[in-house]
């Protein structure tokens, strides 16, 4: 089984950490392809970077699906919590297609009553929000905060994000009696081991739920439905910069 991991923006470094999440939790027998767009912006943290980091994100889909002809990707994860472009992306993906905030608060209800989010800046706050909304666990969702740490900036020490985060998700459990904490952006992978540890409650990583996710979807030989909403996009032309995506019957 082949599942390629796509990190939305364009920083190889982040990549690689996203990789390494992923790899950590596949099973035996999973190849983990991690990979970034070309183009695009270097991190999301905003409408306009998430609306900007689709194109690049759904030409890895479609670069997928070609190297599906010869066997090549199973299915696909999207390794941003905006979860950005995921419908578009389960409308070209023959394999399932889970965003990691979609996976982590899923596997979240999973393990307990209730759950809160830590984020990167606060201005992310609302889009975490009108997910919560969107997948269904605005009454099992207690509460999001953010570090106001930017994304490229959590795996630097002298950000002390790991610190801003654990003493949110304290508040979090302390105060909204939070039972788990989501982190809220793929770059915190590298925290949850310690949090975990140090919290004594489940701390969720999107990259590993969505991985497993998708792990055992591809077991269990499930796919997206494409009786109506998700079949594949009507065949169009598309101008300008955006004419390499025009679709053909």
């Amino acid at each position: 089984m082949r599942i390629k991991v796509i990190n939305p923006n364009t920083t190889p470094a982040m990549t690689d950490l996203i990789g390494y999440a992923a790899r950590a939790v596949a099973g035996v027998g999973t190849e983990i392809l991690a990979v970034n767009p070309s183009m695009g912006p270097a991190s999301i943290e905003s409408h306009y970077d998430e609306a900007l980091a689709v194109p690049g994100l759904l030409q890895e889909i479609t670069d997928g699906e070609n190297a599906s002809l010869s066997g090549g990707v199973d299915g696909y994860v999207i390794a941003c919590f905006g979860d950005p472009g995921l419908d578009a992306a389960r409308e070209l993906a023959a394999g399932p297609v889970v965003g990691i905030a979609e996976a982590a608060m899923h596997a979240a209800v999973m393990l307990g009553r209730s759950f809160a989010v830590v984020t990167t800046l606060s201005r992310t706050i609302g889009r975490a929000e009108d997910l919560v909304a969107h997948y269904g666990f605005a009454d099992r969702c207690v509460s999001v905060s953010a570090c106001d740490v930017a994304v490229l900036d959590l795996d630097d020490d002298r950000s002390g994000a790991s610190l801003l985060v654990e003493q949110l998700a304290r508040t979090a459990i302390e105060r909204d009696r939070a039972d788990s904490i989501v982190l809220g952006c793929a770059g915190m992978t590298s925290f949850c081991e310690r949090l975990t540890d140090r919290l004594g409650v489940p701390v969720i990583d999107g990259v590993a739920a969505a991985t497993g996710m998708v792990e055992a979807l591809v077991r269990m030989r499930l796919r997206t439905s494409t009786r109506d909403e998700f079949a594949s996009p009507l065949p169009k032309r598309y101008d300008g910069e955006l004419a390499s995506f025009s679709l053909r019957a």
